[in-house]
């Protein structure tokens, strides 16, 4: 038994209840949620916390040990959210052409190994990850994205490893649904003719996956899964800001690739910097075959326009809208409103921008809440959550890029003049890391007048309270804003039914996923490996979902050979 296969066979128990969770959807994983429950946590973490800090350089950058093709030089300009200095780390810089031709020759062996022995690789990846580098990749993604401790560890960390396992699942199930031999018989007048056919699964080629500077780990990941459990080999090129997750990660995946008999190869690391980015000569590259895009939506469009004769699957951001229409529990709503607003400062994919509310206010048991009620009340729980410094750095974490300051501090001059500034932004001292980039909420009441200033993805810790003429009008300028813009997420509270239903029915088609009604404690954006579906690619925040067949399946193609049986061999086989 090979190598590849003994893993298989370890891992098989957790991977077939991977793929119960994912015909069921049921609430499954095998990685505990928090940071305190992971096997001897404290070890583990101050590990963690070491092998992270081992990366790190003074004046004099350290470098990053990853040997692969093609080396040139050394780039790496990162600077930490939180300490707001350069993490000092150099990493190896390679001839674009040597990385091709490198993932070219590594994929010719990698592609005859059994689906099974693909699969028992990359399951064992999951696991080194896992067991030795979780709580490294949590420091890692902290000081580079800037979220906090147990989001990094949760979000880019756990949950991230879930997402890979799933897009392994259906690897496995598209590929296995192709039977390599059959044998077919047909009479064509007088003759009988009999063929054996051979089914071959071949990979499309190299893929370039582009990992994101706020959430690089959890995007990345299951895009890498998806092409190499298919065949394929991957040029991760990680954001400039954020190279260290995907340089730990990278090396990780040689490690065990080469561990198992292949070619390490079979991923490498593209660099660039934001002054003299590559994305589009890895995109138009002769030797590209996939490509796999998170980012802003202005490079994903042109990826999406641009990628051809390689498939491209992109997921980028959009207007995430609420509809307030009416509720039985106003304040709760709120609340949850305001956290998952507040969630690492509105940095995510998911994070609600658009509130929509009609003009007569919200319903409620208790009567009508006036809209600019509603939007005070709103402002002051998003205020409640920044005004304490430790709760703030839980729940706002930092800001991962000056930029990200800048259009908040645009907007909110925009927006005082042309609406209302419900909470004024600002800096929270953090109590841990009192250099941190910071900035608390910026909320703007507007009307549909206003479009502009809310119709497009305003990445941050900004948001739009806007006044809309009735509930109807609430429901269609925010699906229309979805269709158009784009949009991820979207969420609704109401208590009538036939407007949840009509709702349900405009969502869908507009192509956002939807959460209706919900409160507690659970942050409404929360996405759910093997149950929740991530993006529907019906709309212009993306055209690939995380996670389902659509996702695994166009990477491989069949080829077939067939070839007439003798009348001796069939007579035998059919004896």
């Amino acid at each position: 038994m090979s190598i590849a296969q003994d893993w298989f066979e370890q891992h098989r128990p957790r991977f077939q209840q991977a793929q119960v969770a994912c015909v069921e959807r049921n609430c499954w994983s095998p990685f505990p949620e928090t940071p305190g429950q992971y096997p001897d946590a404290p070890q583990a973490q101050a590990a963690g916390l070491a092998a992270f800090q081992a990366h790190l350089g003074g004046e004099q950058a350290r470098r990053f040990a990853l040997d692969q093709p093609g080396i040139t030089g050394v780039l790496g300009a990162e600077v930490s959210p939180y300490t707001c200095k350069p993490l000092g780390i150099a990493y190896p810089h390679s001839d674009v052409d040597a990385l091709f031709d490198a993932a070219g020759n590594a994929i010719d062996r990698w592609s005859q190994a059994t689906v099974q022995e693909r699969i028992g690789v990359l399951m064992e990846v999951v696991e080194v990850l896992f067991r030795d580098h979780l709580f490294e990749l949590t420091q890692a993604v902290m000081h580079t994205a800037g979220q906090s401790f147990n989001m990094a560890y949760a979000g880019s960390g756990v949950n991230a490893l879930d997402r890979a396992i799933e897009a392994l699942v259906f690897a496995h199930q598209a590929q296995r649904a192709v039977t390599p031999h059959a044998r077919w018989e047909r009479q064509f007048g007088p003759s009988q003719i009999t063929l054996d056919k051979t089914y071959r699964l071949v990979p499309r080629g190299v893929a370039v996956c582009f990992a994101c500077a706020s959430f690089p780990t959890w995007n990345a990941w299951p895009s890498m899964m998806a092409s190499l459990a298919t065949g394929n080999a991957v040029i991760v090129k990680p954001h400039p800001a954020t190279i260290l997750p995907m340089a730990i990660s990278v090396r990780v995946f040689r490690e065990v690739i080469a561990a198992a008999g292949f070619d390490p190869n079979l991923v490498t690391m593209a660099l660039d910097t934001v002054e003299q980015p590559i994305g589009k000569v890895l995109v138009q590259h002769p030797k590209t075959a996939i490509v796999d895009f998170t980012g802003s939506v202005a490079f994903g469009q042109w990826v999406e326009r641009n990628a051809y004769p390689a498939l491209a699957f992109t997921e980028t951001a959009g207007c995430n809208t609420v509809v307030l229409e009416s509720a039985d529990d106003l304040d709760a709503a709120l609340r949850s409103l305001a956290t998952t607003m507040c969630m690492f400062s509105a940095q995510m994919c998911t994070s609600p921008q658009n509130i929509y509310i009609p003009a007569g206010g919200v319903r409620t048991p208790g009567g009508l809440v006036a809209l600019d009620e509603v939007g005070r009340r709103l402002a002051e729980a998003v205020a409640a959550l920044g005004a304490a410094p430790k709760k703030a750095a839980m729940i706002l974490a930092t800001i991962q890029s000056d930029q990200t300051l800048a259009l908040v501090r645009q907007l909110r001059d925009e927006g005082a003049t042309r609406g209302t500034v419900l909470l004024e932004p600002r800096a929270y001292v953090h109590p841990d890391f009192p250099d941190a980039r910071t900035c608390t909420p910026l909320m703007l009441q507007v009307g549909t007048g206003e479009r502009d200033l809310y119709g497009a993805e305003r990445f941050g810790p900004i948001s739009f309270v806007i006044r809309c003429d009735d509930a109807a009008d609430a429901l269609g300028q925010a699906t229309r804003d979805v269709a158009q813009f784009g949009g991820l997420t979207a969420f609704l509270y109401s208590t009538d039914e036939d407007f949840i239903a009509r709702a349900e029915t405009a969502y869908a088609r507009a192509g956002a996923q939807l959460t209706v009604n919900l409160t507690g404690a659970m942050p409404l954006n929360f996405a759910a490996a093997y149950s929740d579906y991530h993006v529907t690619g019906l709309n212009p925040a993306g055209n690939a979902s995380l996670t389902n067949l659509a996702f695994v399946a166009s990477r491989f193609c069949i080829s077939q050979s067939r070839r007439p049986v003798r009348a001796a061999q069939a007579t035998s086989t059919a004896s």
